[in-house]
């Protein structure tokens, strides 16, 4: 018998874990999730990622013949047990035979599901060990290349990957790498330029294959060119593979010497990676390269789980979700360019595009930056990445924002449904103001957002979640994970409070209420006064402690104020005509538990004060008129080393009514 530890639920054995894991699942159901190389994995396929397969080792592989089997010759227990029992299997570990059932299993369906180009599936030569796309990428060098031979592959910030040569990762650490882009006025590939890079560099591989690149390519162009110089051709399509296996983007299958995959992203699989070759020869070098040259043993669980991903892919219902992308994506663009956004590369026809944030313009002439739009956007509920452009000097400045449609398209997202969330995202980022100013080390970007839009965005984002109902469950959390203006307070009462915290909370309540905070003391309380773009909110303030304070308001204006102070917080919320305004922070704003505090009669107004949000020109007390009044001289004091310094020659001055020494003749003194 287990040890009881071994039996114990998830929820019993780590309560905050399971909570952690709900909350991520919530969030995935409450938010708009447009990353192009994220999607939702079918329970299925979840229940066999967590199935008991995961606790084998199985290094090693099949034999090579089980690749022609066909699946009633793979699932024949009866004989494929009978020859383990006599011959095992050769692999490095015993207590696999199931292990290996699954790897054929998967190599097969996988073969069948790219079948394509005139190739059946008996010519395609499956490796699913690779733990991910960026190892199989890996295994392909280490199975073809020597370290300092020559790639040719697209630039990162143009379209490319990690993995095909940028200087951040080991393949472009070991290898010469040179880069083709796209056409400067086209913005798509010009094949006849990356000939003439080929041809002059005479590069051993050639890579196809793209992170952002939002266009179909050409495999027959790319192998001709690859023929041309003797170089192999490797076609990484990660991000498109349901895409090919559904006929909607050109398969590479016989063009390519090697493609690699991802079975994630479109394919809707567990995160692992695949390896296909239609040649035999090539097969077991990249075998080989996989393991033992890249890794050890494969996840044995993740076989499982691609079994149940290439049995998807090969049905009706997959082919019909990947030519859905391809029309959620083609809306999605074409609605952002009738709005006036610019659409890098000129368009798509995949399942991804890429928006030009340059197009919103600030009135200092900033363009707002693909970071603050991805931030903003996530504010709303809607999930983007910021992306490099053709043109970008680095990804940390990041120029746009990436987009692809394979999430929403499983969750039921049509034409319709896109254009509407095309139409929130450009009114979120027309409503955005672009500024600029001088940070401890370089000029920092920033975006500042309406209000009145920033709430109306997520209150639209919900919507369009409940219409094609992926929303429809009800919230089981609130704040801080997930809320909105429209939340109503827990309380009956007509007087409801919110306890304010952090480590900044003083000078953030000191800035967005009117009173003078610095007047209170523990326990004390103090009437005030909160100006937000929906008007004016009366309340009372208690000093808790040192990071917490409580603020009591009338019921009708809980939701406003919640929602003002929460935006105030985040920073990204337009205050007044300074666009540069903001609030220090961040504090957290949470409904209190506790009782409010009684109103407080008195002026809500620190007439003292310089500034708070809201403020009218001319209000408050004028200071009083400072007078400077020089004081009697007065004889410095001198330390107990005055005189050592002067004999020493040390030029003295007075400062801070001390006579002190200011340099020495030379630094050796």
């Amino acid at each position: 018998m287990l040890y009881p530890q071994f039996q114990i639920s998830l929820e019993e054995f780590d309560p905050d874990i399971y909570q952690l894991i709900r909350l991520e699942a919530e969030r995935q159901r409450r938010r708009i999730i447009l990353i192009p190389s994220e999607s939702a994995a079918p329970l299925a396929v979840r229940e066999a990622l967590g199935s008991t397969f995961q606790n084998l080792y199985a290094e090693g592989y099949p034999h090579e013949y089980t690749r022609w089997m066909d699946e009633s010759e793979i699932l024949d227990y009866k004989t494929r047990l009978a020859f383990y029992r006599r011959y095992s299997i050769p692999r490095y570990y015993k207590g696999v035979e199931y292990a290996d059932i699954a790897e054929v299993l998967a190599r097969r369906r996988c073969a069948e599901a790219f079948a394509a180009n005139g190739f059946t599936a008996d010519d395609i030569y499956v490796n699913v060990q690779a733990l991910s796309g960026s190892p199989a990428n890996n295994a392909v060098f280490h199975a073809l290349l020597d370290p300092g031979d020559t790639v040719l592959s697209m630039d990162l910030r143009h379209g490319g990957h990690l993995s095909h040569g940028s200087p951040a990762n080991r393949s472009g650490k070991y290898f010469n790498i040179v880069h083709y882009t796209v056409d400067p006025q086209t913005e798509q590939i010009n094949y006849e330029s990356i000939k003439a890079l080929a041809l002059e560099h005479k590069p051993k591989m050639i890579i196809g294959g793209y992170s952002s690149y939002p266009w179909a390519v050409d495999w027959k162009e790319f192998r001709s060119i690859a023929d041309l110089v003797g170089a192999y051709l490797l076609a990484d399509i990660a991000h498109v593979a349901g895409l090919v296996v559904a006929g909607v983007y050109p398969s590479p299958i016989g063009y390519a010497h090697v493609t690699t995959s991802t079975t994630h992203k479109s394919l809707y699989g567990p995160r692992g990676a695949i390896i296909m070759t239609t040649d035999p020869d090539l097969s077991l070098k990249l075998d080989q390269a996989v393991f033992p040259g890249e890794q050890g043993g494969p996840h044995v669980n993740v076989f499982a789980a691609l079994c149940l991903t290439f049995k998807f892919a090969q049905t009706k219902e997959f082919h019909a979700i990947q030519h859905q992308i391809v029309k959620n994506c083609v809306a999605l663009a074409k609605r952002l360019e009738t709005r006036g956004f610019r659409i890098a590369y000129g368009g798509t026809d995949t399942h991804l595009m890429n928006l030009d944030c340059k197009s919103v313009i600030g009135p200092d002439g900033t363009t707002l930056s693909g970071d603050q739009a991805a931030r903003i956007l996530e504010l709303v509920g809607i999930v983007v990445n910021r992306n490099t452009l053709p043109g970008d000097e680095t990804a940390f400045e990041a120029s746009g924002i990436r987009m692809g449609t394979p999430w929403i398209t499983q969750l039921g997202f049509k034409e319709k449904e896109t254009t509407q969330l095309a139409d929130i995202i450009a009114d979120t980022l027309q409503a955005t103001i672009p500024c600029c100013w001088q940070g401890m080390e370089q000029e920092e970007l920033r975006g500042k957002v309406d209000f009145d839009v920033l709430e109306e965005s997520k209150l639209r984002v919900i919507d369009l979640c409940e219409q094609v109902g992926i929303d429809s469950e009800p919230s089981l959390s609130g704040y801080p994970h997930f809320y909105t203006i429209h939340d109503h307070s827990s309380s009956n009462g007509e007087w409801p409070a919110f306890d304010i915290g952090g480590e900044r909370v003083r000078p953030f309540l000191n800035y967005a209420l009117t009173s003078d905070i610095e007047v209170l003391h523990p326990g004390e309380s103090q009437a005030t006064r909160l100006i937000t773009p929906r008007g004016v909110v009366e309340g009372t303030l208690s000093y808790e402690s040192s990071t917490t304070y409580r603020l009591s308001v009338p019921a009708e204006k809980a939701s406003l104020t919640a929602a003002w102070l929460r935006a105030l917080s985040d920073g990204y919320v337009r205050i007044d005509a300074d666009i540069r305004r903001k609030c220090i922070g961040p504090v957290w704003v949470q409904e209190s538990n506790t009782a409010p505090a009684p109103k407080v009669e008195g002026d809500p107004i620190g007439r003292s004060k310089p500034f708070y949000i809201g403020i009218e020109n001319g209000s408050g007390d004028a200071l009083p008129n400072f007078t400077w009044e020089e004081p009697d001289a007065i004889e410095p004091k001198r330390t107990a080393l005055n005189e050592t310094h002067r004999e020493m020659g040390a030029k003295m001055v007075t400062f801070a009514g001390w006579d002190m020494p200011a340099w020495y003749t030379s630094v050796h003194d």
